[in-house]
């Protein structure tokens, strides 16, 4: 039975995707052993994990093919194969039905001069990508917990202090899975 695999992403992020010459879709297809297909018309990229030996990699390798499209760098990206690392991509658009309240939630969790979003990879050890109408991370589990936390509690109107105060509180468990306990 052949597996295949979809996502979609803006004719934009096309060109990360696949790469100079090819370049970036190749290695994507090498590290996780599936064959990848861009329609560059539609977006939409087809994901063949039928050669696949890992079958986790076919998840793995959409994730990073829809983090390219959510704004993040292919070597960003790239680092989704690797056993714990995760995507998480909220809408901001779940989070109010106002195109101009879409752009305030975005600069709530940019902050002035970025320094918000700084904060949050920093404390947590993630990495945000905040692209369109949507906020991205990637990151551990652990990391991840935390970090979507954050962002979800900027997005729900939580004060900026409040976010700072219980990523501090969190930074003695991000600690302990960085030294791998």
């Amino acid at each position: 039975m052949v597996e295949l695999l979809y996502a979609r992403i803006s004719s934009k992020r096309l060109g990360v995707l696949i790469g100079t010459e090819g370049r970036t879709k190749k290695k994507l297809e090498e590290q996780s052993g599936v064959k990848i297909f861009v329609d560059s018309s539609s977006g939409e990229v087809t994901i063949d994990e039928a050669s696949c030996e890992d079958p986790t990699m076919g998840l793995k390798a959409k994730d990073v093919v829809q983090a390219i499209g959510r704004g993040f760098s292919d070597e960003k990206a790239m680092e989704l194969l690797e056993e714990d690392a995760f995507l998480r991509i909220f809408d901001i658009k779940d989070f109010t039905h106002s195109r101009s309240r879409v752009m305030e939630l975005k600069g709530r969790v940019i902050g002035s001069h970025g320094k918000t979003r700084r904060l949050i990879e920093e404390l947590t050890g993630t990495s945000l990508s905040i692209y369109g109408h949507t906020v991205s991370i990637i990151g551990s589990t652990v990391q991840l917990n935390v970090s979507c936390r954050a962002v979800e509690m900027l997005l729900t109107g939580s004060e900026h202090a409040s976010v700072y105060q219980y990523m501090e509180r969190m930074r003695p468990r991000l600690s302990v899975e960085k030294m791998g306990f």
